[in-house]
């Protein structure tokens, strides 16, 4: 009799059981880890020569047209100017070489006008933070496919 038919588990088996007990496991770490950030800011630039080769009839595309932030994980924007001239966004005028921050305490969306996108707008959905074991597992599996970082 071999040690298979002892045990009644072939090696196979215990193969396929530590294989569950790791998907377990990582199933459980990304349910019950609370997500942290190493900080809350989402940096966009907007490159010198922008506004140049816009006028010169170039498709410029530096910002996405839909940006996702979320409460407590990546919940501020901030934008630097980097181009020669100023840049719009929403109420705000940006002057070549400044910066400009902008909390979001509110989860929604919101739409604003600039200057420094192909299309003249752009939107922000702001997400709430992902209190439940599910939703933390939902965010970073989102997460992971939008940009292919884990978190």
């Amino acid at each position: 009799m071999t040690s298979a038919g002892r045990t009644g588990f072939a090696p196979r088996h215990w193969a396929l059981l530590a294989l569950a007990s790791l998907a377990v496991a990582g199933l459980a770490w990304t349910a019950f880890t609370p997500i942290r950030s190493t900080t809350r800011d989402q940096l966009f630039e907007i490159p010198k020569g922008t506004w140049a080769r816009r006028m010169a009839g170039n498709k410029v595309e530096i910002l996405p047209s839909e940006l996702r932030l979320t409460l407590g994980v990546r919940d501020v924007l901030v934008l630097h100017n980097l181009d020669d001239v100023p840049q719009q966004f929403g109420p705000i005028l940006l002057m070549p070489g400044q910066s400009f921050r902008l909390p979001f305490a509110m989860a929604a969306s919101y739409q604003f006008a600039c200057t420094a996108h192909a299309s003249g707008q752009m939107s922000i959905v702001v997400e709430p933070n992902p209190a439940s074991p599910w939703a933390r597992v939902r965010w970073r599996f989102s997460t992971f496919l939008r940009s292919g970082q884990w978190s």
